[in-house]
């Protein structure tokens, strides 16, 4: 092969790397913002749910009942209301990362062992006392859990999305490159995103297990 060949070849390999880069910093930017609104208001919906066993009985089969349908088959909703922007992927993430957050948060707080809590009262703890060093650290682990579950399908969602309803993205890529009969390329793609997904993976389950530790 000539030198100009090997030059050309290097070219195309040179910006094929930097066009992934350039994509994945664009997914990992939607998932960021996705996930930020998912675990705030999944905490907190959670929480707020917990703190009453009628709410409890009401909300939590309502929530896994919607958690097992899936949303992403809402998605032209979204791209209805928000576009083929970024806004109806944020939103569709946000939306199917929160219900696994707002679940375990209500499993976490909502069945914590009532002898501790009788046990802090009786100690005279105040709310915040209670919530600081009996509740936090009994639903804390579930409460990960639940956040890496939910950032694995807001992942997962978004990726999806991107294939099916959008101007850019991975999912966008991959979806050009099959329809183009592009296979190595196309596969190259999808090692990318198994690689990006199970580093952020382990990173997560890395803080999940350090906020584990006792």
């Amino acid at each position: 092969m000539t030198p100009s060949g090997n030059e050309r070849e290097g070219r195309l390999a040179s910006r094929a790397v930097q066009a992934m880069f350039l994509i994945a910093l664009v997914a990992l930017w939607y998932l960021a913002a996705a996930f930020v609104i998912a675990a705030s208001c999944g905490v907190v919906v959670g929480y707020v749910i917990s703190r009453s066993q009628y709410r409890i009985r009401v909300l939590e089969p309502l929530f896994a009942g919607i958690y097992s349908v899936p949303i992403i088959l809402f998605l032209p909703l979204y791209v209805l209301f928000f576009g083929l922007g970024p806004a109806s992927k944020i939103a569709l993430g946000a939306t199917i990362g929160f219900f696994p957050i707002a679940l375990n948060t209500i499993a976490g707080f909502g069945y914590v062992d009532k002898m501790l809590v009788v046990a802090a009262r009786s100690m005279g703890a105040s709310d915040v006392q209670l919530f600081r060093y009996v509740l936090l650290p009994a639903a804390l682990p579930i409460i990960l859990t639940g956040m890496r579950m939910g950032f694995t399908v807001a992942l997962l969602s978004i990726i999806g999305s991107e294939a099916i309803a959008s101007l850019a993205g991975l999912g966008h890529r991959i979806a050009y490159l099959a329809e183009a009969m592009e296979m190595a390329p196309m596969f190259a793609y999808i090692a990318f995103v198994v690689a990006i997904a199970a580093i952020l993976n382990a990173l997560v389950s890395a803080l999940e297990a350090r906020g584990k530790r006792p």
